[in-house]
């Protein structure tokens, strides 16, 4: 059995602001990792740089523009190795409904429950990035 964290939240913007945001690295590294590289194409790898000792890197399995995109780890923690997080976008009148998942965790151990946590507190920190355009610095980041 494996388990999965999954989110949903209203982030007043537009689709185009919001998919840049998870999709293209000078805007990932404003409110999840320290420094990050990639292009939003299937089948390219992501770099997602937290420190040196939480360097990660994710293959893009699934990506439409303006709509979603979906990576799947590649070297990590040996807990998220096994893991695919994605970013689906739903245009409504007053905004965009942001679905957040991150699937396939092995367990549902205290690194999950953490993660869960954090997954929690970044997607609050993009909300603020695209709404108030506020970066947090990256040493405050949970």
């Amino acid at each position: 059995m494996s388990h999965a964290i999954y989110f949903s939240l209203m982030i007043k913007t537009d689709k185009t602001s919001l998919y840049r945001a998870v999709s293209e690295p000078k805007h990932l590294e404003n409110w999840w990792p320290l420094e990050c590289s990639g292009i939003p194409m299937k089948g390219e790898i992501y770099n997602f740089n937290f420190t040196d000792a939480y360097d990660w890197y994710a293959e893009v399995k699934s990506i439409k523009q303006w709509k979603h995109i979906h990576y799947k780890m590649t070297k990590s923690d040996d807990d998220w190795n096994a893991t695919t997080f994605g970013f689906d976008l739903e245009e409504k009148s007053n905004g965009v409904y942001l679905h957040f998942f991150h699937k396939d965790w092995p367990e549902c151990n205290t690194h999950f429950k953490h993660s869960s946590f954090c997954w929690a507190m970044l997607l609050k920190g993009l909300k603020d990035y695209l709404e108030k355009g506020i970066i947090v610095p990256f040493k405050d980041r949970e």
